[in-house]
């Protein structure tokens, strides 16, 4: 499973994170879970690996842990502005890879986009997310939402 971040929201009311900063918020955020291995990857796209044995795990379980893993560097940091709404988007890669890249992400592996928002309603409609899943096999794809009470 590959991420990627996706911050869509003001670097001024939440302080953005380099790409070490969000590769350790899942080495750290992960270290719990022994099943887990988390790495920096160097790719253009891509940050962070994370591979899982899946007869232990389903994807989307992965995907919440990470969302569980952010929120919580989120509140380490005791934000003064309001907390980013988080979603994480996977999917299986269908088509070819983009690049030769050894660390490009390869068909039946899943790219997970994980997202800070200020709207979650506003970036799935602006991405088009109903569409872009509508023709897939349900369990191709998953979504998940996080949002601080």
């Amino acid at each position: 499973m590959l991420l990627s971040h996706n911050f869509d929201v003001l670097p001024d009311t939440i302080p953005a994170l380099s790409r070490q900063e969000f590769a350790a918020v899942f080495q750290v955020g992960l270290s719990e879970q022994d099943h887990l291995q988390c790495r920096m990857i160097n790719h253009p796209h891509w940050i962070v690996e994370i591979q899982f044995p899946p007869n232990q795990f389903l994807p989307s379980q992965v995907g919440a842990l990470c969302a569980k893993a952010l929120a919580e560097k989120r509140r380490s940091q005791q934000l003064s502005a309001a907390f980013p709404e988080i979603l994480v988007l996977g999917g299986i890669k269908t088509t070819p890879p983009t690049t030769n890249s050894p660390e490009a992400l390869q068909p039946g592996e899943w790219g997970v986009d994980v997202v800070e928002t200020r709207s979650r309603e506003a970036f799935l409609q602006g991405i088009g997310w109903d569409a872009t899943i509508a023709q897939k096999p349900i369990e191709s794809v998953f979504k998940i939402e996080w949002q601080e009470d």
